[in-house]
C-alpha cells in the first residue's frame, strides 16, 4: 500500500473511525505535521488525549475521541492564503462563523486560523475540521 499524504490519510483515518462511533483510532503512518495538527485540535477540544507510541517504524498515535468531529479532511490542493484572506476560506469551507477550524502551515509553525489572524500570518491552507 502506498501513501502519498500522511496527513489526508490520518484525518481520513479519524472521520471513520468517528462516524463509527469509535472511542480510539490508531493513525499511522506518523509525522511531525500530523502530531502538530492533532495537538491544535486536542487544544480547541475536537479530540481528547493524543498518545505517541514509537514502535520503531516510524511511530503512531492513539488518538481518544470525543464525539465532536461532524466533518475533517484535508484541503486539495493546498493553496497558500494572505491572513487578509482567511474570512472568504473559512466561508468556503466551514459551515458558520465561529464553528470550526483551518489548519495552516505559517513560517511560525503549524497554527489554526484563529492564531494565524491574531498573529497576522499567512500560509499554506493544509486541512479543515467542524
Amino acid at each position: 500500500m502506498v501513501m502519498l499524504d500522511v496527513l489526508s490519510n490520518a484525518l481520513i483515518t479519524i472521520r471513520n473511525a468517528e462516524f463509527r462511533g469509535y472511542s480510539k483510532v490508531v493513525v499511522w503512518p506518523s509525522s511531525k505535521l500530523v502530531g502538530n495538527v492533532l495537538r491544535i485540535m486536542q487544544k480547541y477540544g475536537y479530540v481528547g488525549e493524543v498518545e505517541f507510541i514509537d514502535d520503531g517504524r516510524g511511530g503512531k498515535y492513539v488518538v481518544n475521541l470525543l464525539g465532536r468531529i461532524n466533518s475533517i479532511g484535508p484541503v486539495k490542493p493546498r493553496f497558500f492564503i494572505d491572513s487578509r484572506d482567511i474570512p472568504a476560506w473559512e466561508e468556503k469551507y466551514l459551515p458558520a462563523r465561529q464553528i470550526g477550524l483551518l489548519f495552516l502551515s505559517t513560517s511560525h509553525g503549524v497554527l489554526s486560523h484563529v492564531d494565524a489572524k491574531e498573529q497576522g500570518l499567512g500560509g499554506v491552507l493544509l486541512a479543515y475540521v467542524y
